[in-house]
């Protein structure tokens, strides 16, 4: 057994920990003017600075960054502002109800605020305790800012909270911004026209980064910091391989590949904590080929999935279809299916020879997975076996199917592979 690079698990935890940190991912997407990080900061900053109020939406898909964003923006601003910002922050998952909601917002008032709350108060009394402070904090420069995630739910139902809340921000004394979260890109579209004419209508779309993002991420997240405890001579050569890495059409191709199911920050980085899991502590190195391996974990394949909880009848009837088609018999049904069982058997004296009837039962099962389908436009009937049917799977799935298959017996395996190279070649 080799001996592990001293400093490769002191990298490993380093690239891990930054994996885990939104806002180490999201601070080099924040350094553009035309980010969403700087137009947000400056709608809020300004909201705080000429003490007039807002409201804006962030839309785009789940793990696109838009709380880890948000959240580098309230965290500056507390910084820059620590006496005169109020944050309250309501889910709509747990706050959708409007009663639920107004009292949310008072206890966090009070918290804030150092004042009792009391948890007997109505929907209108807390109404006018939010009016009560959004007057007294406006005239004491100090702007509150609400956050509603998951704001679609906020516009279910009579939308009396959100009424309530920009209504009460018209007033020239108050001081506040809200500042909506949603995954859908019409939520804007869901508010009642009551609502929407109080709305300042501001959006933020968070769309997938662009190539130049995405590298300038990548290198961002893989490289080593120069100024660490870390060795400098391993961190400029570990920074060396990575733009190699980088710079590979293969890696480019790999990225590509993931990126095509899901392009959100969040899935990159699920898919990267992943690969660098995988490095070897030996050399120390990140390499093309753990990226190569992480690949197969998070690339979905339904029919693949479907093929591995199939039983050995059912394998047995998926490869005779297969050897139909190889054999360029372009229409065929069960009866066709069963014939070739039966070639199948007797070739090979196979022990596990079914009734007819367990492999129509088999055959049906198949149809239900819609691993097969029938060629026809009629309607499913009680004549199944004499309907023409054909393969919804690949030579590859099937091949790859079978190869993942656990429980299927080595011997059986192997006549599999046979059966189907035998006619593929």
């Amino acid at each position: 057994m080799g001996r592990k690079n001293p400093a490769s698990q002191k990298a490993l935890n380093l690239l891990r920990n930054r994996l885990c940190n939104p806002n180490f991912i999201f601070k080099p997407l924040s350094d553009s003017s035309d980010s969403n990080y700087s137009k947000l900061k400056f709608l809020v900053s300004s909201s705080v600075t000429e003490a007039c109020n807002n409201s804006i939406l962030l839309l785009g898909p789940r793990g696109s960054g838009k709380i880890a964003v948000l959240e580098l923006v309230l965290n500056d601003l507390l910084l820059e502002y620590p006496d005169t910002l109020s944050v309250i922050m309501l889910n709509g998952l747990l706050h959708s109800d409007d009663n639920c909601a107004i009292k949310e917002i008072a206890r966090q008032l009070c918290m804030e605020h150092n004042l009792m709350f009391s948890k007997m108060a109505s929907f209108d009394d807390n109404s006018q305790f939010m009016i009560a402070m959004l007057r007294e904090c406006g005239l004491a420069h100090k702007t509150i800012i609400f956050v509603l995630n998951e704001f679609d739910l906020f516009a279910q139902g009579k939308q009396r909270l959100l009424y309530s809340l920009l209504d009460a921000m018209q007033s020239v004394t108050s001081q506040a911004v809200v500042i909506g979260v949603s995954c859908r890109l019409d939520a804007d579209q869901l508010l009642e026209k009551r609502v929407r004419s109080r709305f300042s209508h501001r959006k933020l779309l968070f769309l997938p980064p662009s190539k130049e993002e995405l590298q300038r991420l990548l290198e961002h997240i893989l490289s080593l910091p120069m100024d660490s405890s870390l060795p400098r001579d391993y961190a400029v050569e570990f920074n060396g391989k990575i733009k190699n890495i980088l710079a590979d059409e293969r890696f480019k191709e790999i990225i590509n590949t993931y990126l095509n199911s899901d392009s959100t920050v969040n899935h990159l980085l699920r898919f990267l904590f992943q690969a660098v899991s995988y490095m070897d502590l030996e050399s120390g190195f990140l390499s093309l080929e753990n990226f190569k391996t992480a690949l197969p974990n998070f690339q979905r394949q339904p029919k693949l999935e479907s093929i591995k909880d199939c039983s050995i009848l059912e394998l047995y009837i998926l490869v005779c279809m297969k050897r139909l088609e190889v054999k360029e018999q372009n229409s065929y049904n069960f009866n066709s299916v069963m014939k070739e069982y039966k070639s199948i058997h007797d070739s090979f004296k196979t022990s596990d020879y079914y009734a007819r009837s367990v492999c129509l039962l088999a055959f049906e099962h198949l149809l239900q997975r819609e691993l097969i389908c029938f060629t026809d436009n009629r309607g499913y009937s009680h004549l199944v076996e004499f309907r023409p049917v054909k393969l919804l799977i690949s030579y590859v799935e099937l091949h790859h199917g079978l190869k993942s298959y656990r429980s299927c017996p080595v011997s059986y395996l192997i006549m599999c592979f046979e059966l189907i190279l035998e006619f593929w070649s």
